[in-house]
C-alpha cells in the first residue's frame, strides 16, 4: 500500500454534519491525543467539532479486518505505537474510519449508546502532545526566507551561501522543549551583544520572533546505515502539523558562529495538536519551484511534492479584543520538499524513529505580506507592523498571543490543521538571579 490508497473521495460526506468550510471533514480525519471527562487519555480523530474515540471503536469491534483490530493502539497517551505499525495499518484504519463515518453507513450512526461514548465535543476535551518526540530537526528550505535573511546580514547581491542550492540545510534541535497549542512559555534569557563594540549583556531577549513552519512526523524509521531514498520517503512520513519555531534573534545572532543555533532556538517549539495524515493532503500536491542548478542524484525525485496549503499568522496583544492577521503565505513556495529533506537526513546512514519531528523552516513567499517571520515582515525592525489597537510591533512583547492557521482548499471541502495558539509570558529573570 501507499498514501494514495488512503485518499477519501471528495464527494463523500459524513452522517455527522460538517460545514463545507470546516477544517475537519471526512476527507481529513486528523489524529490527536485527548483526555476524556473521566480522566482517560486516548487517541482520537477529529470530525467537524467532535472527537471520535478510537479506543471505543476498537473495543466495540468496529476496526475488525484492519491490522489494528487486535492491538491496543488507541488506549494510549501518544500516537507512537500506531505510527510504528507502518503504512499498511495507517491506510486500513483510515479507510475503515471513512466507511464507518460515511453518510450511508448505519453501523455507528444508529448505535446510539456507542455513538454517545465514542463521539465527544472538542470543546469538552483537553488536547495533549500528539506524539512522543525523540528527535527534532529544523530545516531552512524557503529560498525567499533564506534570501531575505542573507540580504539583511550578508551581501545583498549574494544572499545565499554556496551550499544552499545544493542541499537542504538543517540542524538538530531540542526535542524536550517541543510544546503543543495552549502551552505558553516565558520569554527566554541569554547573552546578546546589542553594542558590538563592547562586551555582551545578559537578560531577557529583546527580539523574540515567530517562524511560521509546517512540520512532518515520521511513522516508521530505518535501520542504522540504511538511507531512506526519495522514492521511499513518503511511506515513512505519517502526517503534518503546523509548527512555530520561536526564535530569540539577538541571542541567536551572538551565539550562532561557528556552530549554529543553540539557546536562541531551544527554549520552545510549538506544534498543533492534530496530525493531518499525508493521505489527506494528496489533493493539494503541486509542482514545486524549479531547482537550478540540478541537484545530485540522491536528491532527485519523481512526481509533485510541493503542497498548496494556505498558511496564516495572527497576532493579538493584551490590549486587543480580536487577533489581526499579519501574514498569509503558501507552503507551495518551499524550494526543498519533504522527501528530499528525509533523504538528505538519512543519506549518511543516520536512523530516524517513529514520532520524530522535522520542521520545514520558515515559510516565506515572494511578497512582503507573505513573509513568515517578524524579522522579515518588519525588515530587521525598520518597518514596524501597525496594529488595530494603535500599537506597533517590531518583535513580540509580553502578553502577545500568536495564532497559526493552515488549510488546503478542495472542491466542496477544506482540510485544515486547526489552531496553534501560544502566549508569550514575562521572563523569569528573578529565578535566574536567585540561582547565581
Amino acid at each position: 500500500m501507499n498514501y494514495q490508497s488512503a485518499m477519501i473521495d471528495r464527494r463523500w460526506r459524513s452522517w455527522y454534519p460538517v460545514a463545507e468550510d470546516a477544517e475537519f471533514p471526512l476527507q481529513n480525519l486528523p489524529y490527536g491525543v485527548f483526555e476524556r471527562a473521566d480522566g482517560q487519555v486516548r487517541v482520537g480523530v477529529a470530525l467537524g467539532d467532535q472527537v471520535v474515540d478510537l479506543a471505543e471503536l476498537q473495543a466495540a469491534g468496529l476496526l475488525a479486518g484492519t491490522p489494528a483490530a487486535d492491538k491496543n493502539l488507541f488506549d494510549q497517551s501518544n500516537l507512537n505505537l500506531f505510527l510504528e505499525q507502518g503504512i499498511d495499518c495507517w491506510t486500513a484504519v483510515r479507510m475503515r474510519l471513512a466507511e464507518l463515518l460515511r453518510a450511508d453507513s448505519a453501523v455507528l450512526r444508529d448505535d446510539v449508546r456507542l455513538r454517545d461514548r465514542a463521539m465527544i465535543p472538542q470543546a469538552a476535551v483537553q488536547m495533549f502532545m500528539p506524539v512522543r518526540i525523540g528527535n527534532y530537526v529544523d530545516f531552512y528550505s524557503s529560498r525567499e526566507h533564506a534570501s531575505n535573511v542573507g540580504k539583511m546580514f550578508r551581501d545583498p547581491n549574494k544572499p545565499l551561501l554556496p551550499n544552499w542550492l545544493h542541499l537542504p540545510v538543517g540542524y538538530n534541535g531540542r526535542a524536550s522543549s517541543v510544546i503543543t497549542s495552549g502551552v505558553n512559555f516565558h520569554r527566554p534569557c541569554g547573552q546578546f551583544n546589542a553594542d558590538e563594540s563592547g562586551p555582551p549583556s545578559f537578560g531577557p531577549t529583546r527580539q523574540l520572533d515567530i517562524e511560521l513552519e509546517v512540520g512532518f512526523i515520521t511513522g516508521t524509521g530505518n535501520s542504522l546505515s540504511v538511507p531512506i531514498t526519495t522514492w521511499q520517503a513518503a511511506n515513512h512520513i505519517f502526517g503534518l502539523v503546523l509548527l512555530n519555531d520561536w526564535s530569540a534573534r539577538d541571542i541567536q545572532k551572538w551565539e550562532y558562529v561557528p556552530l549554529g543555533p543553540f539557546l536562541g532556538k531551544s527554549f520552545a517549539t510549538s506544534i498543533s495538536p492534530w496530525v493531518v495524515p499525508l493521505a489527506a493532503l494528496e489533493p493539494f500536491r503541486v509542482a514545486g519551484p524549479l531547482q537550478d542548478p540540478p541537484v545530485l542524484p540522491y536528491l532527485q525525485y519523481e512526481g509533485d511534492w510541493a503542497y498548496d496549503l494556505q498558511l496564516e499568522v495572527w497576532l493579538q496583544t493584551a490590549r486587543m479584543n480580536n487577533p489581526q492577521r499579519i501574514c498569509r503565505t503558501d507552503f507551495k513556495y518551499m524550494y526543498w520538499n519533504m522527501v528530499q529533506q528525509l533523504a538528505h537526513m538519512t543519506v549518511n546512514g543516520t536512523n530516524v524513529q517513529s514520532g520524530d519531528l522535522y520542521g520545514s523552516g520558515t515559510v516565506s513567499g515572494p511578497t512582503p505580506d507573505s513573509f513568515g517571520s517578524l524579522l522579515e515582515l518588519c525588515w530587521k525592525g525598520t518597518q514596524p507592523i501597525r496594529l488595530s489597537s494603535g500599537e506597533e510591533r517590531r518583535f513580540l512583547e509580553d502578553g502577545d498571543t500568536v495564532i497559526l492557521r493552515g488549510w488546503g482548499q478542495g472542491e466542496g471541502f477544506r482540510v485544515g490543521f486547526g489552531e496553534l495558539r501560544t502566549t508569550v509570558l514575562p521572563a523569569k529573570v528573578n529565578v535566574v538571579a536567585e540561582n547565581q
